[in-house]
């Protein structure tokens, strides 16, 4: 037995029932507090170079470490991870706080095998956290796995996806006071790049920035919301659980279909077009899968449908909603103009469904014919699905030129745009870098119904940073 669990008594183990407390364990507010004081002492990349401050960065270790220990009995499936994160910490201390290497606590993790709805797991790495710190620094987070059981069901069936693991906050140190809600193991300071076997993402944050955002939003377009998608605004755990099945879906999709590339496009400089239409191919997949299921189960009797089957039919049209709304009103308003690819797939969203007449801004009132819509987002997925699969057959910079037609058919180009005008051919004619250096940083602009929603819809969606499913 490890040093760190030697003290836990055979048996049933020491879990706290309430998440709460541990929120307010004496150890972890320890650790948090060390954690958030060992930060400034660090540089970029994680490591520690002014020497002068050691002795106080090892007071934080020492700290982080009792703490750790005390608190890992009430994470008894996480012991190889805890044991080894200790391990981890103490090493970094040690060997003068260079380049920190968590990469055998990281493989020690692995929260996918652990999907049990309510499990809660310690974890702590010098990381980046996105849309948060693009710095390695050290970040404690107190998460609670979501697994319902209709989630279970679908992931056992035709939507498996092992790597999946939708989580909520407990509590968590300042890199996740921001607008990240994902939890990616590719993010921790490590000497290695292994393959990667899990990925979380924190549906509670989604849910909660969701609800305050479209709420907003409604009101000032003065749109008429169904009585269905209003109870997403007023129900925290339905829609996370909403989004859990959303993010369920989308995840595995980056991974299927008729792809003519690397489906994550890592280490890949492309145009930012690209990454918005894989983002949207991925959504929109979720939205033709939870039309289906909706048909296929509202095509049997209620009596015929199990417990699991009555949940997947009454999430499946809430996930139609959620990915049209949150499409439109977060993401489309969300961040820079500077390359904003989730912005963009928003835009074509809202475009599509414009100019297919199943959305429309009229009167200064925004109206949306549902019965329409599922046909017409299945389209625009189809369109995208389409593109890839042809592009399968042509080069790289062929499927980028097929793939800007495809945008810039519904979303109106900058005035000053080189692509709409036509690349010169000494651009054609030369490397990928070439075409991808004449991109504006904001190809594709806001429509005049953008700048002004936008006006009024900025401070909401700033409020939104560092939301969690208790606010």
């Amino acid at each position: 037995m490890s040093k760190s669990h030697a003290h836990v008594i055979v048996g049933e183990p020491e879990v706290l029932e309430d998440r709460a407390d541990l929120a307010t364990h004496p150890a972890w507010l320890r650790l948090k507090d060390a954690a958030t004081g060992i930060r400034p002492l660090q540089v970029k990349d994680g490591s520690i170079p002014e020497t002068d401050v050691h002795d106080s960065a090892r007071g934080f270790v020492a700290t982080i470490v009792d703490a750790v220990r005390e608190l890992a009995p009430l994470f008894p499936w996480d012991a190889a991870y805890l044991d080894a994160v200790v391990i981890d910490m103490e090493r970094w201390s040690r060997e003068d706080f260079g380049v920190p290497d968590f990469f055998d606590s990281l493989m020690a993790f692995q929260p996918q095998e652990h999907r049990i709805d309510g499990r809660t797991h310690l974890v702590l790495f010098p990381m980046y956290t996105q849309n948060g710190s693009t710095d390695r620094l050290v970040e404690a987070v107190i998460v609670e796995v979501l697994w319902p059981e209709f989630i279970a069901e679908l992931e056992a069936g035709d939507y498996s996806n092992k790597l999946f693991v939708p989580i909520r906050f407990v509590d968590f140190t300042p890199g996740y006071d921001t607008n990240s809600a994902v939890l990616f193991p590719e993010t921790v300071a490590m000497r290695a790049i292994p393959t990667f076997t899990w990925g979380a993402i924190f549906a509670d944050r989604e849910a909660a920035r969701f609800r305050r955002v479209v709420k907003a939003a409604a009101e000032i377009t003065k749109l008429d919301l169904p009585a269905d998608a209003q109870v997403l605004l007023e129900d925290q755990k339905l829609t996370e659980e909403t989004f859990v099945m959303w993010d369920l879906i989308h995840d595995r999709t980056h991974m299927r279909g008729d792809l003519p590339f690397d489906p994550f496009m890592i280490k890949q400089r492309m145009p930012f077009f690209l990454y918005s239409l894989e983002e949207l191919r991925c959504d929109l997949t979720a939205f033709r899968e939870s039309v289906k299921l909706e048909r296929t189960l509202s095509a049997q009797s209620p009596a015929e449908l199990t417990e699991a089957e009555t949940e997947i039919l009454a999430h499946a049209k809430l996930v139609q909603y959620a990915v049209i709304f949150d499409r439109i009103f977060r993401f489309a308003l969300t961040g820079s103009r500077v390359r904003n690819y989730d912005g963009l797939g928003g835009q074509l969203l809202f475009a599509w469904l414009h100019q297919h007449h199943v959305l429309h801004w009229t009167d200064t009132a925004l109206t949306i014919d549902w019965a329409e819509v599922p046909d017409v987002v299945v389209a625009l997925g189809n369109a995208i699905d389409d593109l890839y699969w042809r592009s399968i057959d042509r080069p790289k910079v062929a499927h980028w030129l097929a793939a800007y037609d495809l945008v810039s058919g519904t979303v109106e180009p900058h005035p000053a745009s080189k692509w709409a005008r036509g690349l010169p051919d000494d651009v054609l004619t030369g490397a990928p870098k070439g075409y991808t250096d004449l991109v504006m940083d904001d190809e594709f602009p806001l429509s005049m119904f953008y700048e002004a929603l936008s006006k009024k819809m900025r401070d909401v969606i700033e409020s939104t940073a560092g939301i969690t499913g208790r606010d």
